[in-house]
């Protein structure tokens, strides 16, 4: 599963890109890869219009706010 984490590198975007990483890790899967985009033809494409954004294999799950860790795993755990 590719996961990413849309967001022009704020304080909010970095966390929620920390706390995605310690998801794939807590749930010790590989196949899982965690990347942070900050391209905006990205963001348009996928219609996010406000980030951070939370983006699972091409499906916006999460815009505008700073997922836990937990709710991060629970979202995989439900697409896997």
């Amino acid at each position: 599963m590719v996961i990413q984490v849309l967001g022009s590198g704020c304080k909010k975007c970095n966390e929620l890109y920390d706390n995605a990483r310690a998801a794939v890790e807590a749930l010790a899967e590989s196949g899982h890869r965690v990347e942070k985009v900050d391209d905006v033809d990205t963001f348009l494409r996928l219609g996010v219009r406000v980030t951070p954004a939370l983006v699972l294999d091409e499906e916006v799950v999460s815009s505008g706010r700073v997922l836990s860790s937990d709710e991060i795993q629970s979202l995989i755990v439900e697409r896997t």
